[in-house]
């Protein structure tokens, strides 16, 4: 969840006094970091995964399925091995926002060797046996994006109780309990956004109509809510949420990538843009929250709401007086504009950011989209500061400078290298929802690093202009999504042509089924293009094995064939006996839904319409020797 410095936390009044320190000194440091490192050449690809995880106490007596609030108990153990020995570890472990959240990394990047996929999955696993070896009897560790109970009554181990009129959250539902408590960010954020907003966040989530549900729905908060905000901020039709805890306690699969320059670095933050929402509606897996059937497929409006800390001024509520800016978006969101000039012509929204911060670049530099980039995430204040890391060397530290890069929480995160350090500029693809076993999210990481290879083996061009990308990531949060969309897509991605001056002729609207599979003389498909790299490339037996075990999900996935996650979760939900056609899961429903999942994960059960007739794997977590050499390439030609 970007930077962790550890320190004494203000509040938010304090922050704010220093929030023009803050940036005034983030500029300087990029500024010394990017002369310094801007003629970066010939880093070699270097990536790795991050997956989120949840703790779920399951009480087989009572039928309950609950979180278990012992996320920090398991890290500091699982953190024993890399206080020991750093450099010989095979997996990493971070503190998450909740207090039943853990997140694992590999132990070191992968690289760009092919035969790199054959290990990832196996990485996977033994992150699950990891952390499952500390588990009490009963507890369960699950890569689920969203509990589906989560702030419904009784979601908690031990049992919490939300305290609306005092804390961190003031939340109706969602305990301060429940946040991660080893760490002080993360209380030192949920309180200080909803300081800087003037109110709770506001995160209205159209409920699923099913036949039993009151039309219209709309629930009643006077007695948990003596100011009536809440009622207030409800909206009819709509599943009420009013905690940073709903959208940061959610889980996801993530990737960073390094590139060999810095030019490389911006192509690839732009190339992926497109494919952010693209690949959010294949991944879809969160449908449930606070307890209700949802009509959305997706976590990421509800992350975005969760976390938006703009005053009613700068969201066009009131005329600007205390406030700078009128923002566009919450600080959790898509990007608002690309980094190449390839994708310059696309920057068609405009773009708020602070000119005297531009003008500071350009003079010192900094080329006029990387100046705006910089510029835009700078209009946002610091949303949490430590009194230790107010004064700093900033020829020597960035963390003011991170300070607002890591909070500015976007699809795509373009990352400068830190400084002193062998590691290059490198980008991070951030859509993705994780997903329920370890060979679905091998597979999704091994896709994504596979269209990285291909983009710029093949010089690609993806790009469409950015208020498509915006339009393509509502549409792909959408219920069913991936059967029932239309995205815009360009049409001809291979052509080295220069592009027509009408840009409207470049794209067009696709299914997923078509962008990732192909339509017959129209479009090519993703895969297609994969599998024709990887027929050029010296591909072992065992590394093409697994590649297509992964393609084959993926293709299965976008053509309908399979389910997604949350299409899956969906089912099982009005499947089951218990459920009343109300939208409403139940203690005993979300009860069986864990054990389902857990069966699921842990082989007991096969899923033939969630994974596919097989999925026997084939990965290793020892790389084979002739695969253990110095990496020399960084388009995986070698």
């Amino acid at each position: 969840m970007g930077l962790l410095a550890k320190g004494s936390p203000l509040n938010w009044e304090e922050t704010k006094k220093w929030s023009d320190h803050v940036r005034k000194h983030g500029i300087i440091q990029f500024i010394n970091l990017y002369k310094k490192l801007r003629d970066r050449q010939g880093d070699v690809l270097k990536w790795g995964d991050e997956v989120e995880y949840i703790l779920v106490k399951i009480d087989d007596t009572a039928k309950t399925a609950k979180l278990s609030l012992r996320a920090e108990e398991i890290l500091q153990i699982l953190n024993e091995k890399e206080e020991k020995d750093p450099l010989n570890v095979k997996s990493l472990w971070r503190p998450e926002y909740g207090a039943y959240m853990i997140e694992g990394t590999p132990g070191k990047p992968y690289g760009g060797l092919l035969a790199h996929f054959n290990v990832v999955e196996a990485n996977m696993r033994y992150r699950r046996q990891e952390a499952t070896k500390l588990l009490k009897p009963g507890e369960v560790l699950m890569s689920l994006t969203s509990f589906p109970r989560l702030g419904a009554s009784d979601f908690t181990d031990p049992p919490t109780v939300p305290t609306p009129n005092a804390g961190a959250s003031r939340s109706l539902f969602f305990p301060d309990e429940a946040i991660f408590p080893g760490h002080p960010r993360f209380k030192t954020l949920t309180k200080n956004i909803r300081q800087r907003r003037g109110e709770k966040v506001s995160i209205n989530i159209p409920i699923f109509k099913d036949t039993n549900v009151p039309s219209p729905f709309k629930e009643d908060f006077i007695s948990q809510d003596n100011d009536g905000s809440s009622n207030k901020a409800a909206k009819v039709d709509h599943v009420y949420m009013d905690a940073m805890g709903f959208g940061m306690g959610c889980c996801c699969l993530q990737l960073t990538f390094q590139a060999c320059n810095i030019d490389e670095g911006r192509t690839l933050y732009d190339q992926l843009t497109p494919l952010c929402p693209i690949m959010l509606a294949l991944t879809a897996a969160s449908p449930f929250y606070r307890g209700y059937i949802t009509d959305v497929d997706c976590r990421w409006n509800v992350i975005s709401c969760s976390v938006d800390c703009r005053t009613q001024e700068e969201r066009g509520l009131k005329p600007l007086k205390e406030n700078r800016f009128r923002i566009h978006k919450s600080r959790y969101d898509s990007i608002d504009s690309y980094l190449s000039e390839q994708g310059d012509k696309y920057n068609d929204v405009p773009l708020i950011y602070d000119t005297e911060i531009y003008n500071q670049l350009l003079d010192n530099g900094i080329d006029r989209l990387l100046a705006q980039h910089i510029a835009h995430l700078f209009i946002r204040d610091t949303v949490s500061l430590f009194s230790e890391k107010i004064h700093q060397n900033d020829l020597e530290d960035t963390d003011h400078f991170e300070n607002i890069q890591s909070t500015n929480w976007q699809t795509m995160r373009f990352k400068p290298p830190p400084p002193d350090s062998s590691i290059g500029w490198r980008v991070e693809f951030r859509p993705c929802e994780v997903q329920i076993t370890d060979f679905e999210n091998a597979a999704i990481v091994c896709f994504i690093v596979l269209l990285t290879r291909v983009i710029l083996s093949y010089k690609l061009n993806l790009l469409i202009p950015i208020s498509k990308v915006d339009q393509n990531m509502a549409k792909a949060q959408k219920r069913n999504a991936i059967r029932n969309e239309k995205f815009w897509f360009r049409k001809d991605i291979t052509s080295n042509i220069a592009t027509k001056e009408n840009i409207e002729e470049e794209y067009g609207e696709f299914t997923v089924n078509e962008i990732i599979n192909g339509k017959s003389g129209v479009f090519p498909g993703l895969i297609p293009l994969v599998n024709s790299y990887l027929a050029n490339m010296d591909v072992d037996a065992d590394t093409h094995c697994t590649v297509q075990r992964y393609m084959k999900l993926i293709q299965r996935r976008a053509s309908g064939e399979l389910l997604t996650t949350a299409a899956w979760l969906r089912k099982e939900v009005t499947s089951h006996p218990e459920y009343k056609h109300d939208s409403v899961i139940t203690q005993r429903i979300n009860y069986d839904l864990m054990k389902k999942i857990d069966s699921i994960v842990s082989n007991e059960v096969s899923c033939p319409e969630l994974l596919g007739p097989c999925i026997a794997s084939k990965t290793t977590d020892t790389i084979p020797p002739a695969v253990a050499k110095a990496e020399k390439c960084p388009n995986m030609d070698c």
